[in-house]
C-alpha cells in the first residue's frame, strides 16, 4: 500500500527520525540538562522540581539495588498519578529493573495474577491497597515492598500505617538513607525491557506486553515530532489526569512531558471538580485526555468559567470519540483538538490526526513517521486491501513491541513476519486516513478502558445461581461503552440485577463489572454452541432505535 499519508504531514514533521540508542530514563536527565530548576510536578499544590525528581530518582535507583533488585528484575508499580509514580517509574528504570504497571482498580485475584504471572519480587504502591497486597502475598513471588501515602507529597507526610508490616518499607525513609549516586548498569535499549504493560485478550487471560527501551523512546520522539511547533520546551504545562499506569498516560502525558522538561499537574483521580479547579489554577496548554473526560467537561455547566477555552492542544486516546462529542468540545475550547489511535503493544500510539493540517472527523488520522500500515482480508492476511475496504489493520515500526511476556504462541500469532496484528476492523481512504469501524476482537472500551468480556463471562459463571452468562459491550452516552450482562439462571433459582453487579463487583474492578443484568431463559447461539454476543449487541441496538 503506497504511504499516500506522508502528503498530509505538516510541514514540520519529518516522514523518518534518528532514534538514539540511550535507555528511557535519559528523557529525565535531558529535561533537566537546561531546565533542572523548573517545576517537574504540582501535586495539590505542592511542587517538585526537576533537580529534585533527578535527586529523588537515584536515591530511589541505589536503594532498589541494595535491596537485591538485579537488572531484568521486575518492579511492580501500584500507584495514581502522584509524585512518587514519576520517582518510582524512573527510579526502577535507573535501577536497570523493569516496570510492571498493576492498575489500582485491580482487585486481589486480579493483582495476585498479574504478580504471580510477571515474576515481580518487589512491589512499590500506595498504602490505601495494603490489604490486597497482603492478602496475595503468601501465594506470589513478593519478598520486598515499598509503602508510600497519598500524603507523603503534601506538606504534612503522614507516615502510613503499614510501614510496619514485615518485608515493607517507607517510601520517604527509604529515599533519605540512600544515595543520590547512579547505579552502574549497562543497558541494551533494542533488547531490554523497560516496561512489562499489562492487557487482556480474548481469552480473557492478561498479557504482558515487552516494551523495549526503544519502543518508548521511539514513541516519545515520535509524539514530540507530531507536535514540534506546538511544544515550548521548559514551558508548557500538561494536564496529567489519564493514569501513568496506562500505556496512554505512561507516554503521551509522563514520558513526553519529562522529555520536554514540562510541569505535570497531576490528578490521582478523575473527579471533574478537582480537574475543573486545576485547569483554572495552573492553566495547562496540553490536555491529553479521553471521551469520557471530553464528554464530563460538556456537561458541567460552568466549564467555560475555569479557563477551558485556554487549552492550546487536546489529544483524545484509548477510546472512539463520538463525532459530537469532539464537535462540541471544539467549540468551547480555544485550542485545538487531534484525535488518534494506538494500543498498549505500539507503546502506544500510531495515528494521530495533523494539528495543523486536515482533521477529518471520525477518523483517527495518519500514521506516525517510520509507521508503516496496511488493510488486509480478515480471513487472508496475505491479501492486502484497497481503499475503503474493511479489513484488519496491520502496523509495523520502532514502537511495535517485542512480544508478550512468557507466551511464544500469542507472541508468533500476533507478529507476523514483522506486523503487529492489531485485531481492528479499520478502512482507509485516498488521503491515507485511517478509520476503525469495528473491533476483531471482543474488547469493550469503557471510560477509556479495555475490558475483555470473556474476564466478566468467568466470574459471572463463579456465581452458584448462573446456568449461562456473557458479558456485552453496549453503548452508553458518557463511558462511550458499558457493560452488559446477559444471564440465564439455573433451573428453580432467583436473583436481582444488584446481586450480580454486587458479585461481580467484589470479584472485578469496579470499571470492569456489569451495569446492567437482563435476565433470559436462553441465550443465543450458533451451530456449535458458541453464544453470539454480536446477535445480544444488535437485539439491543434494534430495541434502542425503536424506543
Amino acid at each position: 500500500m503506497e504511504k499516500v499519508w506522508l502528503e498530509n504531514y505538516d510541514f514540520f514533521v519529518p516522514e523518518t527520525l534518528r532514534y538514539p540508542k540511550i535507555p528511557l530514563q535519559q528523557v529525565l536527565e535531558y529535561g533537566c540538562l537546561l531546565y533542572e530548576d523548573n517545576v517537574a510536578s504540582i501535586f495539590f499544590d505542592q511542587k517538585m522540581t526537576y533537580a529534585e525528581l533527578r535527586d529523588n530518582v537515584r536515591r530511589l535507583a541505589t536503594a532498589l539495588v541494595g535491596m537485591g533488585v538485579k537488572k531484568g528484575d521486575r518492579v511492580a508499580l501500584m500507584l495514581p498519578n502522584c509524585p512518587q509514580m514519576l520517582i518510582s517509574y524512573y527510579g526502577v528504570l535507573e535501577a536497570g529493573g523493569v516496570v510492571t504497571n498493576i492498575s489500582p482498580l485491580h482487585v486481589e485475584r486480579e493483582v495476585e495474577y498479574e504478580l504471580n504471572d510477571s515474576g515481580s519480587e518487589t512491589m512499590i504502591y500506595l498504602d490505601l491497597f495494603h490489604s490486597r497486597v497482603e492478602a496475595v502475598k503468601g501465594s506470589t513471588p513478593l519478598k520486598r515492598s515499598i509503602v508510600t501515602s497519598i500524603t507523603d507529597y503534601m506538606e504534612t507526610p503522614v507516615q502510613p500505617a503499614a510501614e510496619k508490616a514485615p518485608g515493607v518499607g517507607y517510601f520517604l525513609e527509604v529515599l533519605a538513607d540512600s544515595s543520590p549516586e547512579l547505579p552502574d548498569v549497562d543497558i541494551d535499549p533494542r533488547e531490554d525491557l523497560a516496561a512489562l504493560q499489562y492487557t487482556g485478550g480474548t481469552t480473557g487471560v492478561a498479557k504482558g506486553v515487552m516494551l523495549t527501551h526503544r519502543n518508548l523512546l521511539a514513541n516519545v520522539l515520535q509524539i514530540g515530532s507530531w507536535a514540534k511547533e506546538f511544544i515550548q520546551r521548559g514551558k508548557d504545562v500538561y494536564l496529567c489526569v489519564i493514569p501513568f499506569f496506562h500505556s496512554y498516560g505512561q507516554s503521551v502525558a509522563m514520558n513526553n512531558a519529562v522529555f520536554n522538561a514540562s510541569t505535570m499537574v497531576l490528578i490521582p483521580q478523575f473527579e471533574i471538580n478537582m480537574m475543573l479547579q486545576a485547569i483554572k489554577t495552573y492553566q495547562p496548554n496540553f490536555f491529553p485526555g479521553v471521551p469520557t473526560i471530553y464528554t464530563a467537561i460538556l456537561s458541567h455547566p460552568e466549564a467555560l468559567a475555569y479557563g477551558v477555552d485556554r487549552i492550546k492542544l487536546c489529544n483524545s486516546g484509548s477510546a472512539p470519540l463520538p463525532v459530537e462529542v469532539l464537535k462540541q468540545f471544539s467549540h468551547i475550547s480555544g485550542g485545538i483538538f487531534c484525535e488518534g489511535y494506538g494500543l498498549s503493544e505500539a507503546s502506544p500510539v500510531t495515528h494521530s490526526n495533523p494539528i495543523l493540517g486536515m482533521k477529518k472527523i471520525g477518523s483517527v488520522g495518519i500514521p506516525f513517521p517510520d509507521t508503516d500500515c496496511k488493510i488486509v482480508d480478515v480471513d487472508d492476511d496475505e491479501k492486502e486491501l484497497g481503499i475503503d475496504e474493511p479489513g484488519e489493520l496491520l502496523i509495523r515500526g520502532p514502537q511495535v513491541m517485542k512480544g508478550y511476556w512468557n507466551k511464544p504462541e500469542e507472541t508468533a500469532e500476533t507478529l507476523k513476519g514483522g506486523w503487529l496484528h492489531t485485531g481492528d476492523i479499520a478502512t482507509m481512504d485516498s488521503d491515507g486516513y485511517f478509520y476503525i469501524v469495528d473491533r476483531k476482537k471482543d474488547m469493550i472500551i469503557a471510560g477509556g478502558f479495555n475490558i475483555y468480556p470473556r474476564e466478566i463471562d468467568e466470574v459471572l459463571y463463579e456465581h452458584p445461581k448462573v446456568a449461562e452468562a456473557v458479558a456485552v459491550g453496549i453503548p452508553d452516552e458518557y463511558r462511550g461503552e458499558t457493560v452488559k450482562a446477559y444471564v440465564v439462571l439455573k433451573e428453580g433459582e432467583a436473583a436481582t440485577e444488584e446481586e450480580i453487579i454486587e458479585f461481580c463487583r467484589g470479584r472485578l474492578a469496579a470499571y470492569k463489572a456489569p451495569r446492567h443484568v437482563e435476565f433470559r431463559t436462553e441465550l443465543p447461539k450458533s451451530l456449535v454452541g458458541k453464544v453470539l454476543r454480536r446477535a445480544l449487541l444488535e437485539e439491543e441496538l434494534a430495541r434502542r432505535e425503536s424506543t
